[in-house]
């Protein structure tokens, strides 16, 4: 037995030892062997995008109302009917009147620019048409019905997006009179939402003259469609200065205003949309403007702080600087069309920028399943001092949030990988 035990044990040894042999650097390129990543690494083809906006498109395009309906008998609503209490939405996972949804339609109508399909943009107007449709029945109900944000808006978050929406519709071709949502998102940025002395746009919750990060996106890139670029500055300004960590180079989700200390809780989708409106007054505001050159220089510096950050797999956590925190997907799909986007536009250096905004699409495109669910996206979020309410928001595939940032991102991608040409280069990706 002991014999035999000792055989065992010399086999085993010489076993080992071939192994090692055969793997050492003197006999083997050690550096061609293949990584196990978790998900595919390099460029994506552009067929691949596609296909993964497809399986979202194809989703979205059944699981988003097309009609109104009464709630209780089920039957169809048509204009010049009465817009009722009882008259809701038909049956679907999703809202397209939200401040998700502007994101969207943002989405879509980028796709059809990119890719030239008049399918994306006819999603957009089929849905503006319906709400438009509704609107001068529904201004005669003054009780809380669907319509009612759009029409009696009491945050930004009720209209901000979805002005943008319209007027980004408009410029697309969209034919249809929607000029009440554009004045009443004019009305209630301007003049109704609260503010601070000095103008900023303030929230009065959680806590009275709070600020969430979340408003730059709210308010911002529909100042600039409304073409208030003095007052999109202003704010953009307003919200960099109080709150963008200069020594992270990220921002913090919450300012409670003439407070003494302010605990900052870096939330991955928050600074996502801070992300997206510093791309989009890139994007709108006049070329001459002469805030141009310090609004890139924001751009760069909150891109140097968020690279810093990226995990290994491609995404962004939860809470950014937080790697105990979930891996989220709808921060990835935003950060992921930003850094595209600048690349596109000429504004990034495609050699330095563009092997994140790859590994971040690869890692979205991993959360697009067969049913063109996004999944591992964080659901709607208020504003909080303690890090257990960001580490223990749910995920869900029917967060809204998280489709019009994989839209966006497809979209940039698409372009990207289709005028840029990255390559495995000394087994990395690189710009050829």
């Amino acid at each position: 037995m002991r014999y035999t035990l000792v055989l065992l044990f010399l086999s085993s040894s010489l076993f080992a030892q071939k192994n090692i042999t055969a793997a050492s650097d003197a006999t083997a390129p050690l550096h061609a062997l293949q990584p196990d990543y978790p998900s595919h690494y390099g460029a994506a083809k552009p067929e691949e995008v596609q296909s993964v906006i497809d399986r979202v498109f194809n989703y979205l395009e059944v699981a988003t109302p097309n009609h109104f309906v009464n709630k209780t008998t089920g039957a169809v609503w048509s204009p010049g009917q009465a817009f009722e209490d009882q008259t809701v939405f038909s049956k679907g996972d999703f809202r397209p009147i939200s401040y998700e949804w502007g994101v969207t339609y943002s989405g879509m109508l980028e796709l059809s620019r990119i890719t030239g399909s008049a399918k994306y943009k006819d999603y957009v107007f089929n849905r503006l048409n319906l709400i438009a449709s509704a609107i001068p029945a529904a201004q005669k109900n003054e009780s809380k019905h669907v319509l009612h944000g759009l029409i009696h808006p009491r945050a930004l978050d009720d209209i901000g997006a979805m002005g943008m929406a319209v007027v980004k519709a408009k410029k697309a071709g969209f034919p249809t009179d929607m000029s009440f949502v554009t004045k009443r998102a004019s009305d209630f940025i301007l003049k109704e939402e609260h503010r601070l002395p000095d103008r900023t746009l303030v929230r009065i919750r959680p806590l009275h003259h709070t600020m969430w990060l979340d408003d730059m996106y709210m308010a911002i890139p529909g100042l600039l469609q409304l073409g208030e670029y003095e007052e999109a500055v202003f704010q953009f300004n307003a919200y960099r200065k109080r709150m963008f960590n200069p020594n992270l180079n990220i921002y913090m989700h919450g300012y409670l205003v003439d407070a003494e200390e302010h605990p900052e809780f870096h939330w991955a989708r928050a600074n996502g949309w801070a992300l997206l409106t510093t791309c989009e007054m890139l994007e709108f505001l006049p070329a001459n403007h002469p805030a141009r050159p310090e609004i890139l220089k924001q751009l760069k510096l909150h891109l140097k702080g968020l690279m810093s950050y990226q995990d290994g797999t491609g995404f962004w956590h939860q809470l950014i600087d937080k790697n105990d925190s979930y891996l989220e997907t709808s921060a990835t799909a935003i950060y992921t069309y930003v850094i595209a986007k600048g690349i596109n536009m000429g504004w990034l250096d495609p050699k330095i920028y563009g092997p994140a905004a790859l590994l971040g699409w690869n890692a979205v495109a991993s959360k697009v399943n067969e049913k063109g669910h996004v999944e591992g996206t964080c659901v709607g979020t208020g504003l909080a001092w303690d890090p257990a309410f960001y580490y223990y928001r749910p995920i869900s595939p029917f967060a809204a949030h998280g489709y019009g940032p994989v839209l966006l991102a497809g979209s940039a991608i698409m372009e990207l990988v289709k005028t840029k040409n990255y390559q495995i280069n000394d087994s990395a990706v690189h710009l050829k």
